[in-house]
């Protein structure tokens, strides 16, 4: 707790938690406003958006990370977080622009821009923490930031949510977009100086080029991207699991909006308590000996997962809210699978994120959290397509599931070379 209250380590996590919010407060805000203003006579057109906005976002990832982590290689990376801020700031008062006007294919525009913001911002920020945290520090740093992003995304997804469907709704999120921006500026401004460590570098500005060489360079060092596969792979679990969320239950479940919201509440604390978990089991050791045990554990629910969702939960003519939901045995079981799991994705997910920045080069470290990136961005892509091909041959959510759990077994059994490595 002592490491969260300090200067090392506050600001990086205030700002950060401040930019997770940010984001999903205005990503979910426009797919709500696509959904229910388009739905009326664009039902088809509002999914196409919806699925277009999803793609807007992270399509920046492929494009600039490897340009992102050469500057955050070259400058100060503090003075780097300040900037990135300060384009925030621009770009949310644009995107209030946009709410109050209410044009959908401007805020597309918008959403893309923030995209390439996020962008910037990630290498910046965790290739920050072992350069202010001390070694027996950085698997609690991590378990801090991973717990408040995940906490940020689930309360930024339901304020967004929210408020763009109040009457007036609109004006309530753009003034709170542009707020959150501002307090991640003021937060950026006390974060401590971070010198270049390469400040020699000549920036490629060829994406194409650049992007091929981290990715090549990154491959030569088998612990660091055997951690950045693994963690990329945990970016398509969740991906996997997210997407589905709803339609899960509706059509499979009998249930209501609120169950998708218990849903996404039991996969963020999860998360954040499974981090923690991560941070208390190494106690402070950078290794990544516990995330086979992580894994493992997302098998086992994953599968008892698929097994509780044969219950038959339509019973009634009326979609089942969270209370009724969690009243039913079936229901209570699938809230604690859902729970387990998310607890032992953050034991599987912080680990590697140490392991990545400890053993990365130090004047290369932003480049590789840039490969990193641009891996998750592929992997989430690759989510979609699995997704969308196994439907087509028949097969329902919980198979998906189940599909998705046993593959978590033998990435668990693959990790234990790297546990025996690190």
């Amino acid at each position: 707790m002592k490491l969260l209250f300090t200067r090392r380590f506050l600001p990086l996590f205030a700002t950060q938690t401040l930019g997770a919010f940010n984001d999903n407060v205005m990503k979910n805000g426009l797919v709500m406003l696509i959904t229910f203003r388009l739905s009326s006579g664009e039902a088809g057109n509002a999914q196409m958006l919806v699925t277009l906005a999803a793609a807007l976002f992270i399509l920046p990832y492929f494009l600039f990370s490897a340009t992102a982590g050469q500057l955050a290689d070259k400058f100060d990376r503090a003075k780097m977080a300040r900037a990135t801020k300060l384009a925030e700031i621009v770009v949310m008062a644009v995107a209030a622009a946009g709410f109050i006007l209410g044009n959908t294919y401007f805020l597309l525009f918008v959403l893309f821009c923030l995209g390439v913001q996020a962008t910037f911002f990630s290498p910046i920020k965790y290739a920050l923490l072992p350069q202010h945290l001390k070694d027996d520090e950085l698997v609690l740093g991590n378990a801090y930031i991973e717990a408040g992003m995940f906490l940020a995304i689930l309360l930024g997804t339901i304020a967004g949510g929210l408020l763009v469907l109040y009457p007036s709704g609109v004006y309530y999120l753009s003034a709170a977009i542009i707020a959150c921006s501002l307090g991640g500026y003021a937060t950026s401004r006390f974060i401590p100086a971070s010198p270049a460590p390469d400040s020699s570098l000549k920036i490629d500005w060829n994406i194409a080029r650049q992007t091929w060489r981290v990715v090549q360079h990154d491959r030569k060092n088998p612990v660091v991207f055997s951690a950045m596969l693994a963690i990329s792979w945990f970016w398509l679990v969740g991906a996997t699991y997210l997407s589905q969320f709803p339609s899960y239950a509706k059509d499979v479940l009998h249930a209501d909006e609120t169950v998708v919201t218990l849903f996404l509440s039991a996969f963020s604390i999860g998360i954040a308590i499974g981090s923690f978990v991560a941070g208390a089991l190494l106690r402070g050791a950078i290794s990544a000996k516990h995330v086979p045990m992580g894994g493992i554990g997302m098998c086992l629910f994953g599968v008892d997962l698929f097994f509780a969702s044969g219950a038959h939960f339509a019973t009634q003519e009326t979609l089942m809210t969270a209370g009724q939901f969690l009243a039913t045995f079936s229901g209570l079981r699938i809230f604690t699978d859902l729970i387990g799991f998310a607890i032992c994705a953050g034991i599987f997910i912080v680990p590697l994120y140490a392991v990545m920045q400890h053993e990365s080069e130090l004047k290369y470290r932003a480049r590789t959290i840039a490969t990193c990136n641009i891996l998750n961005a592929l992997f989430m892509v690759l989510s979609s397509v699995v997704v969308i091909v196994l439907m087509k041959l028949g097969a329902t959510i919980p198979q998906i599931f189940l599909a998705v759990a046993l593959a978590n077994g033998v990435v668990a059994l693959r990790m234990r070379k790297l546990a025996a490595q690190h």
